[in-house]
């Protein structure tokens, strides 16, 4: 029977959604799933979860909880990594309040400068860790590594364990991809794209509405024209038309359309991301940039404290016989 092992499980949010997509494969329905997480209480509620999707989808998963994470990997053929090493306090808050002290502004600092650099510091040994469980009890599985910063952490993972087989994943190409449809008012399921580049730093080398046969549009000028009216603040793009869920912030996602004009291509990662990948947005004593491109500073710490009010609204939710769980 297929084994996956999710280290970090108590990350309810992402954790449903590998599982519920893994329970809509008829293959899966009976697969083995090892819920691994340091705190108890959010892996009982993963757990429950999982258990509440599992009965509404028609699937039989043996599912068992651990807090050792050696016993859970035995025998895995699948092993994922979705953890935050120090979680929201105090390492988050610690990398971006003191960066602040010295007028150092992030909006995500997950993947570099400093606070993806002490990110990765800090998580870099515990992955290593985790490596030696893997090469000592599950040597030939499969490692699917979701946690930031991606870069570093897969770099550090391949030096150290060049047999393993690991690779790194993100969602921000097929959400992307879904967004720029959306701003097109196209389906994406007619879309055709193909993309490239590094995780947080890909472009589309195409991005195409398909029609016929082999026949494709190219959506890329009109993709040019909605740009011009984005920065300059004639239309939002989509994702902009209610307030975002995470930060109760409106993102206009200006910075990534003004890349379009820059360079011709459209960049996967979001415009929180990226104004702080380059040199050009965010700049000391240059307030205009900021509000010019909408950059939502310091974004990632609300979007942690919008993570905890969801998982315990998700909490709550499960212990309500009355509530129906969304699957």
């Amino acid at each position: 029977m297929t084994k996956l092992t999710i280290i970090g499980a108590g990350s309810a949010v992402f954790t449903k959604n590998i599982f519920t997509d893994l329970m809509f494969i008829d293959d899966f329905k009976k697969m083995d799933i090892a819920l691994v997480d340091i705190d108890e209480k959010r892996l009982k509620i993963s757990h429950e979860l999982l258990d509440v999707i599992a009965k509404k989808l028609d699937a039989s998963p043996n599912i068992k909880s651990y807090t050792n994470r050696k016993e859970a990997l035995v025998g895995s053929d699948f092993v994922q990594s979705t953890i935050q090493v120090g979680g929201y306090k105090p390492s988050t808050v610690i990398d971006f309040d003191i960066p602040n002290q010295f007028g150092l502004k992030q909006t995500i600092a997950d993947t570099l400068g400093i606070g993806g650099i002490m990110r990765g510091l800090r998580t870099i040994p515990v992955l290593v860790d985790i490596g030696k469980d893997i090469m000592d009890l599950c040597p030939n599985s499969l490692w699917l590594q979701y946690v930031n910063p991606m870069c570093s952490n897969m770099i550090a993972i391949n030096n150290a364990f060049p047999e393993i087989k690991a690779m790194g994943l993100c969602h921000s190409v097929q959400g992307t991809a879904e967004m720029l449809a959306k701003d097109l008012d196209e389906n994406i399921n007619d879309i055709d794209y193909l993309c490239g580049g590094i995780n947080h730093m890909a472009f589309y080398k195409k991005f195409e509405k398909k029609i016929n046969g082999n026949e494709n549009e190219d959506l890329y000028p009109r993709l040019k024209k909605l740009a011009d009216k984005i920065v300059n603040d004639e239309v939002i793009s989509s994702r902009s038309k209610k307030t975002d869920h995470e930060s109760n912030k409106v993102l206009h996602e200006k910075v990534r359309y003004e890349i379009l004009k820059r360079f011709g291509y459209f960049v996967t990662e979001s415009s929180e991301h990226f104004a702080e990948y380059v040199p050009w947005f965010i700049k000391k004593n240059q307030v205009d940039l900021i509000e010019k491109y909408e950059i939502p500073l310091d974004e990632y710490p609300r979007r942690c404290e919008q993570q905890i009010k969801d998982w315990e609204t998700l909490r709550t939710e499960l212990e309500d016989p009355n509530k129906e769980i969304d699957v």
